[in-house]
């Protein structure tokens, strides 16, 4: 049997086709994200796919859909929120955002932590469909 292997070109698969966001776009998403942390639950949930995945330090752990909303109840609503190293990523349809958040609010410690929020451009509409927060010290 005789296999033939194309040299020369990069994969054609659709991981590895990059786009660029214009800069109103990112500023689009990066508007979401910081609302996610300051505007409460509400907010975040009118931001977020239906059966989105979140992925919190312990406890929570993994939460997913309504579950999530009982949690960021409690856990939203942070006075300031400064993000640094701030990325993003585009896949077509899909932009990932990293960063290093540092947030505030009264009667909590400084909460740290590092941060990457997946979208999903459905119909010209952002919405979040994964949110990971993995604690540093």
């Amino acid at each position: 049997m005789t296999v033939s292997v194309e040299t020369g070109k990069g994969p054609a698969h659709a991981a590895h086709k990059t786009g660029t966001m214009s800069p109103r776009e990112q500023g689009v998403l990066w508007e979401m994200e910081k609302h996610f942390w300051t505007s409460g639950a509400d907010n975040a949930q009118a931001t977020t796919a239906t059966n989105a995945v979140m992925v919190f330090p312990y406890p929570p752990g993994i939460l997913q859909g309504d579950q999530i909303w009982t949690h960021l109840r409690e856990r939203t609503g942070w006075r300031t929120v400064v993000m640094a190293e701030r990325r993003v990523t585009r896949y077509r349809d899909i932009a990932i955002l990293t960063y290093r958040v540092s947030a505030e609010k009264p009667d909590v410690p400084i909460y740290k932590t590092l941060c990457a929020s997946t979208y999903l451009n459905d119909d010209d509409r952002w919405l979040r469909v994964s949110h990971q927060q993995t604690a540093v010290n």
